[in-house]
């Protein structure tokens, strides 16, 4: 292929459209989807270590579901096999719900190991203080069990944000679709593929040196 002026013409004028479609869909998309996500992540965790069998079972089903189907597969059914039942959801609502409970099933693992590596001591040590359930786990667990869980929880948010773009296969206008407009106007798929392969390149670099420094501030701590 000839890099000649037209290339570097459509190269300059796509970039931008492609990142603001990063800016305004593929970035708030991420944080939502991840904010729910670890709620529900939290939620489930706190479940399995639990002593309500039934309530475990019903967590470790969910996790079981999500982990082992692809999530394009989920996304498909939210917003293609849904409908079919009565159930019509938009195409951003549908990817959150989809990213969400993925993310919920992934991250419980992690946040349940963190919990559960902080020794029992600490909870006995709380319990002696006088604190109760609530209190031994948001003063004493959770603060030393997110030094454990944060690294691991910061590279499933990095995947996340390339997920995303699975979105575009539910009319989800993100920087991929954007991507895919623009090669239908231009026949220039080569070039304008790796020009937003950069773009990801770019939004994961920034978030690993951001993970980089938050990693050395829970070091330091």
């Amino acid at each position: 292929m000839v890099i000649d002026n037209r290339i570097i013409e459509i190269i300059k004028s796509s970039f931008f459209p492609m990142f603001k479609a990063g800016i305004i869909y593929t970035i708030p998309l991420t944080l939502v989807s991840f904010a729910i996500g670890l709620l529900i992540a939290m939620i489930v965790a706190l479940i399995q270590i639990s002593k309500h069998r039934i309530l475990k079972q019903i967590a470790k089903f969910y996790a079981w579901i999500f982990r082992g189907t692809p999530l394009l597969v989920q996304l498909f059914i939210i917003f293609y096999g849904l409908p079919s039942a009565g159930i019509k959801i938009e195409p951003i609502p549908s990817a959150i719900i989809a990213f969400s409970l993925n993310v919920g099933a992934y991250s419980s693992e992690t946040i349940r190991a963190a919990i559960l590596s902080v020794p029992s001591g600490q909870w006995e040590a709380s319990y002696s203080l006088g604190m109760n359930y609530i209190q031994t786990l948001v003063k004493t667990i959770l603060p030393q069990a997110a030094k454990v869980s944060i690294p691991p929880l910061f590279n499933s948010f990095i995947s996340l944000v390339k997920d995303t773009s699975l979105a575009t296969n539910i009319t989800v206008t993100e920087m991929f679709m954007e991507t895919q407009r623009i090669v239908a106007r231009t026949y220039e798929p080569l070039v304008l593929y790796c020009e937003v392969g950069l773009i990801y390149l770019l939004f994961c670099t920034i978030l690993t040196q951001v993970q980089k420094y938050s990693e050395k501030r829970l070091s330091i701590e």
